[in-house]
């Protein structure tokens, strides 16, 4: 069972309005250490599994260029903790059982980390670089994850037609407008996409506005982990508006492999 910081007496996420914000214990300061005894504390039963994904991170992804070295240190809390806080099953935003697309997985974040604090998920990583999904398959591999993560080699249009999911997600990939267009035809009728943004989400759902009209959705911020993570996790959640409306996917655009 996933455990959130609600069964030790610090809620990790609470709904204050327009926006939805993690309220911790009164006082409660972020540790020092780097989050790295906030996820012993929050995941203990995942705790070897995050521990060995960190030791990937800081050697081969970093070596890789995957992951910049400035970011060694604050391994823990800036993408650790504040990935696996959204997906604390007592925050709500990822179903149990989902089946969940991670479209620019880049290093796995935030896909591996789902993986590993939620035995119950089955993870697509999804990118089109080949030297980052030669890293997934081998991070799969080396955390024995592959019962039930799979690698994709490609982008999230190419999906589309393929099948759609419960959850999308992605993590710094693109401004929220151009992400709706690639996320929003792999969701199912009921799904929703969970876009980990940082200060200025609430700027990039007025700029995808028009967007998210045309695909009659609606969008509201989530922030979880406040007291744990350092910064917080800050989730756009898109949801559709109506039942019937779909989406198109966007022609495909050539990056760099």
């Amino acid at each position: 069972m996933t455990r959130g910081a609600t069964r030790r007496g610090t809620p990790i996420v609470a709904a204050t309005g327009q926006t939805d914000a993690v309220s911790a214990e009164s006082g409660r300061k972020v540790p020092a250490d780097g989050g790295r005894e906030a996820a012993r504390r929050l995941f203990p039963e995942h705790w070897a599994g995050l521990s060995a994904y960190a030791d990937l991170l800081a050697g081969p992804a970093v070596e890789r260029g995957l992951l910049g070295p400035r970011e060694v240190p604050r391994l823990w809390d800036r993408h650790l903790v504040n990935c696996a806080v959204v997906a604390d099953l007592e925050v709500g935003l990822v179903p149990s059982g989902s089946s969940v697309i991670d479209v620019g997985s880049g290093a796995g974040l935030p896909g591996l980390v789902w993986a590993l604090v939620r035995p119950d998920l089955q993870l697509t990583l999804v990118d089109p670089l080949l030297r980052r999904s030669t890293f997934l398959a081998e991070a799969v591999a080396e955390l024995g994850l592959q019962d039930r993560v799979h690698v994709i080699r490609g982008r999230a249009e190419e999906l589309v037609g393929e099948r759609t999911v419960p959850v999308v997600t992605a993590r710094a990939v693109a401004p929220l407008d151009r992400l709706l267009s690639w996320t929003f035809p792999l969701l199912a009728p009921e799904g929703v996409v969970l876009a980990l943004k940082g200060a200025n989400a609430e700027a990039e759902i007025s700029a995808a506005e028009t967007s998210l009209r045309r695909l009659g959705a609606a969008a509201r911020v989530v922030e979880c982990g406040a007291g744990v993570a350092d910064p917080p996790a800050r989730v756009v959640v898109v949801e559709r508006r109506t039942a019937g409306s779909t989406a198109r996917a966007v022609p495909t655009r050539r990056l760099p492999r």
